[in-house]
């Protein structure tokens, strides 16, 4: 990062390589679309392109960047609130599966739809950290970092949303049982 921001032009390409595809699972996790992930990684090396010089020498990159990443990602999650969007049915392919494969891909579906909607529910600053602890597997060091607070902090809000989350989980799946 160093080199990039003294205008070394391969140094960008190296960042590009090293860190995009992370930023793209990250995208696809957030935002739930490749075109949305995409967009996502492109938004964040621009960004990174304009604070280059902002890069303190000495300071960990990794965090840095992930900083810029779920800055966007809420940026993302704001901008849908206030446009309502709807989401596009499923065209299985040609091949007609299994009636076991239909239903265990169909319990999948319903079980990351109802967590998905949970999560939705959470404050937006126990969400953060639930993904960056619970979905990228991160230490509460490293997202205490990405979120600017102390581990502390970090670890209050993960178990009061862990809580939180269980509690809407077991409302949803008693509002759906037959």
């Amino acid at each position: 990062m160093n080199a990039y921001g003294a205008g070394d032009g391969r140094a960008f390409e190296q960042l590009f390589q090293r860190y995009a595809a992370t930023i793209l699972r990250v995208g696809r996790r957030h935002l739930g679309s490749d075109d949305a992930a995409r967009e996502l990684v492109q938004q964040t090396f621009l960004r990174l392109h304009g604070a280059r010089r902002d890069f303190r020498e000495g300071e960990r990159l990794h965090p840095w960047l992930m900083t810029i990443v779920m800055n966007l990602v809420r940026d993302q999650w704001r901008a849908r609130k206030r446009k309502p969007t709807s989401s596009l049915e499923y065209e299985p392919p040609d091949g007609r599966p299994t009636q076991d494969a239909e239903h265990e891909g169909l319990d999948r579906a319903r079980r990351a739809r109802l967590l998905h909607q949970a999560l939705e529910r959470l404050p937006a600053g126990q969400r953060e950290v639930v993904e960056l602890h619970w979905l990228q597997d991160r230490p509460f060091a490293e997202v205490a970092e990405i979120v600017g607070s102390t581990e502390g902090a970090v670890r209050v809000r993960a178990h009061r949303a862990y809580g939180k989350l269980k509690e809407l989980l077991s409302a949803q799946l008693e509002r759906e049982a037959p």
